[in-house]
């Protein structure tokens, strides 16, 4: 069994962004990373809803591969985009232990907020 891996999922939901054809799939190469690791990491992030992914793996193959970002993808990465707010997004998913990937947006969401009081004075609902 795997491990969410955050760095994986932040990493994986930038190359979709950057890839600019909205038809089809993409196929993700991540330096460092297995196709495997790819693969399941990408499974996850279509079924917690952040990329409309397709598996494409046979009978003895696994293999997922990402079409594109949902609304709910663009908005979480845009959150974490900033280098200050994932910093203390994966430092607040590590004290409280294994975090899935709802609560990684929910915590995305609060230090983004945070920050954004921090950077101009005023909170958001």
């Amino acid at each position: 069994m795997m491990k969410l891996d955050k760095e994986l999922v932040r990493e994986i939901l930038l190359a979709v962004e950057a890839h600019d054809e909205a038809q089809g799939w993409m196929t993700l190469k991540i330096e460092g990373r297995t196709d495997k690791e790819v693969s399941y990491h990408v499974m996850l992030l279509d079924e917690a809803g952040l990329l409309s992914g397709i598996s494409l793996g046979g009978m003895n193959t696994f293999e997922w591969q990402p079409k594109r970002l949902t609304y709910q993808g663009h908005e979480f990465l845009d959150t974490v985009r900033d280098g200050e707010v994932w910093r203390r997004t994966k430092e607040g998913a590590e004290k409280v232990g294994g975090v899935g990937l709802g609560l990684l947006v929910e915590l995305g969401k609060a230090y983004g907020k945070q920050i954004f009081k921090e950077r101009l004075g005023i909170e958001l609902p």
